[in-house]
């Protein structure tokens, strides 16, 4: 399966430019072969968007998520991207994944990051079903998910080949450990493919530390994206090439699940 990321550069507050940006990202990655491309955390209202995220959140079945379900349909490939769930009188922190063929998967932050977050959204409550694109079974997690090692192992232990975190990761004293050590762990440790996708640049509120990511099981980076800039990256994920790494590093069958 070739894998896509687009570190995205996201107009806070702007629904329509940044499904407009989310298709020409789309287009691009189906010409350069993607089966699969992932955009960021709320890349459909801009993380920074601030209490208007509220007043711009929608269901699962509104006309935003119904757009990207357009987009991955036209460019027959699948689309995971993040966005501001409403139901009922909730907003959560989501992210939809949609296959080419119209199937639609959605999951919710479970770990919501500092007070920004807590908020303006209500924390999920359980993990994603696995979606089979290509034959391969891909698992959500949205940002700060991916820094909890249990929350990887479960996606993992349930079958997952390839786990997806859309991402907002900010610029800190430790985004680049993050970016570059704890997420090539993760993949490592659980012997899975993980596409890591930040925002780029700036809005009001937040600088966001790019450094977007296609990890592969033994934890060597196969595309990363600049700490600045909007980047398409892409790579090519055989779950085959990889039998070696698995079995010099059996975490997962060597577990004791008796004690953990």
């Amino acid at each position: 399966m070739r894998l896509a990321a687009y570190q995205m550069r996201a107009v806070a507050g702007d629904v329509a430019a940044n499904l407009a940006t989310i298709a020409e990202a789309a287009a691009e990655a189906a010409r350069r072969g993607a089966e699969l491309l992932v955009l960021p955390e709320l890349a459909i209202t801009g993380y920074g968007a601030g209490d208007a995220i509220a007043e711009l959140a929608e269901p699962a079945e509104g006309p935003q998520i119904d757009r990207v379900a357009r987009i991955a349909t036209e460019h027959g490939l699948a689309v995971a991207c993040g966005f501001a769930e409403r139901a009922g009188g909730s907003v959560f922190n989501s992210a939809a994944l949609v296959t080419a063929d119209g199937r639609r998967v959605i999951y919710r932050k479970c770990h919501l990051y500092g007070p920004y977050e807590r908020k303006l959204f209500v924390p999920g409550g359980a993990t994603p079903a696995l979606v089979d694109v290509s034959g391969l079974q891909i698992g959500l997690l949205i940002c700060y998910d991916v820094e909890f090692p249990e929350a990887v192992r479960r996606l993992t232990m349930d079958g997952a080949d390839v786990v997806v975190v859309p991402t907002a990761l900010p610029e800190s004293e430790h985004a680049a450990f993050i970016a570059e050590r704890v997420v090539p762990v993760r993949a490592f440790e659980n012997q899975v493919a993980l596409v890591y996708a930040n925002h780029a640049g700036a809005d009001a509120l937040f600088a966001y530390a790019g450094r977007s990511c296609i990890v592969m099981p033994d934890g060597a980076d196969a595309a990363r994206a600049s700490a600045s800039e909007p980047e398409l990256i892409v790579a090519d994920y055989e779950p085959a090439r990889f039998a070696a790494s698995r079995m010099a590093n059996p975490y997962l069958t060597d577990r004791r699940a008796d004690l953990f």
